[in-house]
C-alpha cells in the first residue's frame, strides 16, 4: 500500500488529489496552473509527487463517453509520457469519464458559490478519479 497521486490534467488547470498511505481516502490537495508546456507540467506534478510523499501517480484520461480519444486524450497521453519519463515513480492511467460532473455534484450539494466553484472543480474531479481508482485497488469484501 502507498500514498497515491492523482492528477486530473486540463489545458487551463491541474487538479490534484492524494490518498492516504492506507489507500482507503482520497483529498483534494491543490490546483496547478497549466505549465508552458508538457514537460513543465510534468515537473510541476511531480514535485508536487515530491512533497505529498507520493508513491505513485494516477493520471486520469479523458475518454469521450463512446471510449474514443478526443483532442485533450492525445494531449493528456502526451502528458503522461512526460510524467513516466522524468520519473520512476509507478504511473497509472485511470478513466476519469463523468469525474468532473462528480465534483460538480459535490459543489451542488454544499451550495459552493458560483465564484469558487472554479479554483475547487478540478481538485474534487481529481478527488473523484482517485477514490475510483481506489476502489478498483481493494480486494473484493468477503461475505
Amino acid at each position: 500500500m502507498g500514498r497515491w497521486l492523482a492528477v486530473d490534467f486540463g489545458s487551463r488547470r491541474i487538479g490534484l488529489a492524494v490518498s492516504d498511505r492506507d489507500e482507503t481516502m482520497a483529498f483534494p490537495a491543490r490546483i496547478l496552473p497549466t505549465a508552458a508546456g508538457l514537460d513543465d507540467a510534468a515537473a510541476q506534478v511531480l514535485a508536487a509527487a515530491a512533497v505529498e510523499e507520493a508513491d505513485g501517480v494516477v493520471i486520469g484520461l479523458p475518454l469521450n463517453m463512446d471510449g474514443t480519444d478526443s483532442a485533450q486524450t492525445r494531449c493528456t497521453r502526451d502528458f503522461i509520457a512526460a510524467v513516466r519519463a522524468r520519473s520512476t515513480l509507478p504511473v497509472e492511467v485511470w478513466d476519469e469519464r463523468l469525474t468532473s460532473f462528480q465534483a460538480d455534484q459535490w459543489l451542488d450539494e454544499a451550495a459552493v458559490p458560483p465564484n469558487r466553484r472554479r479554483r475547487l472543480r478540478d481538485a474534487l474531479a481529481a478527488t473523484a478519479l482517485l477514490r475510483s481508482f481506489l476502489a478498483a485497488r481493494r480486494p473484493p469484501s468477503s461475505p
